[in-house]
């Protein structure tokens, strides 16, 4: 039995090619839901064609803080030390709890494969930026994951080159299972409803821990969005805990008070993706939207110093180090960092699954 542990939006847009083609293949697999984000995740199930969660481990508000986090993770790990039997179901030998990426979700479902005896599998296994404080946690959270897991799907040779000092078997899926995600998206936006603006924009998506949590650093990302907007309308897609942070440090109201930057909520993937299709530029800070902004070829500014990720450095993405130099170039100069999209040879998903039925049989 496969079991497949989710518990945020961008894990379930990139393990939903494994679950969609798991249904087309008619083979089953428990689906078990943490809990840590449950909005728009419906919508992302009806997106993608995904059977709801056979089992809800948290059915609470969404998990966004650190303290809030801890005590999450340790009322779902005794849980599973009492209730492992219903979480888990068939008690195969050979069972593999699949985990992706790099939030609490996936340290929290490697830890319950691990108490319920099963062997654990990583998804988007390899990454790494080599600074244990960025991304903070999430590079800790890595680590962690390497160090209990038994398969690893890496998303390219250079992931599964940092994996030498583990043991356990390391399969190279050459890119993620976000193309295949991907791929789907742009053959459904034309039913997306989501309003395009008329005009040149750039595309803004912030979210990350080390960004929205001190006023410091968001204030330097708020006057840099200012700047930028004298050159270029912004489209500003505010993440729930983004915007909370943007009201509680009162920042919100720099942005409303701007004519050419519009806010607008969170949208499911679909119409984000009809929204990155068409902007002229990307503004992020995630490493799953500078993986999607490579296969598309479009430019992109990183706000970060540092990243996990290869994909599109020194071609369509530019790491800010929140210079305003850096970032004033990249505006003035977007253009030359145009690229045509990656074409897919060899679906990520489909490497994976070949894989899981070799290990389970």
């Amino acid at each position: 039995m496969i079991h497949i542990v989710v518990g945020t939006k961008a894990q379930l847009i990139k393990v939903a090619p494994i679950m969609a083609a798991l249904q087309d293949q008619q083979v089953a697999y428990n689906f078990i839901f943490t809990g840590q984000h449950r909005e728009t995740i419906g919508e992302l199930r009806k997106n993608f064609g995904v059977k709801a969660p056979d089992i809800v481990l948290y059915d609470g508000r969404d998990i966004t803080g650190i303290i809030q986090m801890f005590f999450w993770m340790l009322r779902i790990l005794f849980k599973t030390i009492f209730q492992r039997q219903k979480i888990f179901r068939k008690q195969g030998k050979n069972d593999i709890v699949l985990v992706h990426g790099d939030t609490f979700s996936t340290l929290l479902g490697a830890l319950m494969g691990k108490i319920a005896g099963k062997n654990v599998g990583h998804v988007e296994s390899g990454l790494r930026s080599f600074n244990l404080l960025h991304p903070f946690p999430e590079e800790i959270t890595r680590i962690l994951t390497f160090n209990i897991s038994d398969y690893y799907f890496c998303p390219g040779l250079w992931a599964l080159q940092n994996l030498q000092q583990y043991k356990g078997v390391k399969i190279n899926t050459g890119y993620n299972t976000l193309l295949d995600a991907l791929e789907l998206a742009k053959k459904k936006t034309g039913l997306c409803t989501v309003e395009v603006p008329d005009g040149p924009f750039a595309l803004v998506s912030l979210h990350r821990f080390e960004n929205i949590f001190s006023k410091k650093k968001f204030r330097i990302i708020i006057d840099c969005l200012l700047e930028i907007s004298q050159h270029v309308h912004i489209l500003f897609i505010l993440h729930p805990p983004t915007e909370v942070k943007l009201k509680s440090f009162n920042f919100y109201s720099l942005l409303e008070a701007n004519q050419n930057i519009s806010l607008r909520p969170r949208y499911d993937y679909f119409n984000f993706i009809k929204l990155l299709l068409h902007c002229e530029f990307l503004i992020t800070d995630g490493g799953s939207n500078q993986e999607e902004a490579y296969y598309l070829g479009k430019p992109t500014l990183l706000l970060r110093s540092a990243t996990e990720r290869r994909e599109g450095l020194n071609s369509n993405v530019v790491i800010s180090n929140y210079d305003q130099q850096i970032i004033n170039n990249f505006v003035a100069h977007y253009k030359q960092y145009e690229n045509p999209p990656v074409q897919l040879e060899n679906s990520p998903t489909e490497i994976i699954i070949s894989s899981l039925s070799q290990f389970i049989d």
